[in-house]
């Protein structure tokens, strides 16, 4: 569980050229992030399920879908049907976390458990046990390209000191301005797997930026 994974979002990718652009990061990436947004949750309006479907005939990376939608209830198992490996949902827009994680499990994925950046971690580590992933957000959800905000670290420095002793097997995801100088104070913190836009397919090698972002983590 330890081991660092990388999931370059394709929110900062060329929408004309998707299929292209999960291609260049096959190889060096673990898992494709695909920032889904509807324009009600959270004020922009990204990717859907067609176009995930899509998608996914295209590349051989996992994809770590991250819902930023209203009744997440209602839509998360058909991303799972699509063929993610993990979807993620936000606490906030969720009644029943619990309940969407089971029927995520149930349909083949992962469950994943959103935190925003006004959300406080702490009401939610009780239910850590039934999901696989908690992404914390460095930024606020709904635009890519915004600051990363270090003190949202604190998040994760509670969440992974829960997680350690309760014995937990789940992920600490990160994702806002995830890049070459902000992704190591992450890892320090405790997260394991990084989301990172701008910094992977801003550069003029996507593949080359995530085996740096990788290396910086690990403090190598």
């Amino acid at each position: 569980m330890s081991d660092n994974v990388i999931a370059p979002s394709i929110l900062a990718a060329d929408f004309a050229r998707l299929a292209d652009e999960a291609r260049a990061v096959e190889g060096a990436a673990d898992w494709l992030h695909v920032d889904v947004m509807d324009y009600h949750f959270v004020p922009n309006l990204t990717i859907g399920l067609p176009v995930v479907q899509s998608l996914r005939k295209a590349t051989t990376l996992p994809f770590d879908c991250h819902l930023m939608i209203a009744d997440p209830a209602r839509w998360a198992v058909d991303y799972a049907n699509a063929g993610a490996y993990n979807v993620t949902f936000h606490a906030e827009a969720a009644t029943d976390p619990v309940a969407i994680a089971k029927d995520l499990r149930a349909a083949g994925s992962r469950a994943g458990l959103a935190i925003d950046r006004d959300t406080a971690v702490e009401g939610y580590l009780e239910l850590l046990p039934h999901f696989d992933l908690l992404l914390i957000m460095t930024i606020k959800a709904g635009f890519g390209g915004q600051a990363f905000m270090p003190q949202l670290l604190d998040k994760v420095r509670a969440a992974r000191r829960y997680i350690d002793s309760g014995h937990l097997e789940l992920r600490i995801e990160v994702d806002g301005g995830v890049a070459d100088d902000t992704i190591y104070a992450c890892a320090e913190a405790g997260a394991d797997t990084f989301v990172a836009g701008t910094a992977v397919y801003g550069a003029e090698d996507p593949a080359a930026a995530v085996r740096k972002l990788r290396a910086i983590a690990t403090g190598s």
